[in-house]
């Protein structure tokens, strides 16, 4: 497999952020997060899935959460003060964000929207969240991240 840098790793290059790009072969397409860590050799609490909701007002929201959680939609709504949250429909996802189904990267999206990072991630010394595309994360500072994505940490995860 082609190990070329993602728009993502090209955007932590011009912003001079340190990472560690991590590649892993995944010939049917999408695999679930667990997988992923599992194929990068990194443990599952490390790796972080990015989930695109709408919330009630319709305005768009990005949650980043340990692949090993779920997003609590209640804790969610409330760290965006919103009446309520729903998960997009994946047939939106690309033309939204630019990115697929489990490609979707909290850095580079068509539009910067909102971001929340879970609570869990701010005490870790780094994180792995996709680099844009299936087959490819990268590893960086969680507050490198937040910083990057204009995000904020709040306890989101379940």
């Amino acid at each position: 497999m082609a190990e070329e840098k993602t728009n993502v790793m090209r955007l932590l290059d011009q912003k001079k952020v340190p990472y560690i790009p991590h590649y892993y072969a995944c010939p049917d397409g999408a695999v679930d997060g667990v997988s992923v860590a599992a194929r990068i050799g990194k443990d599952a609490g490390a790796v972080f899935k990015t989930l695109v909701t709408q919330g009630a007002t319709g305005k768009y929201y990005v949650f980043v959460v340990p692949v090993l959680s779920e997003l609590d939609r209640k804790a969610a709504a409330r760290a965006v003060r919103e009446k309520s949250i729903e998960m997009i429909r994946q047939a939106q996802l690309l033309p939204l964000t630019g990115y697929v189904h489990g490609g979707c990267s909290p850095l580079g999206m068509k539009k910067q929207f909102t971001t929340v990072l879970d609570e869990s991630a701010r005490g870790r010394e780094s994180m792995t969240v996709s680099a844009g595309r299936i087959g490819a994360q990268v590893e960086l500072a969680p507050g490198d991240l937040c910083r990057l994505s204009r995000g904020s940490f709040a306890p989101v995860g379940k």
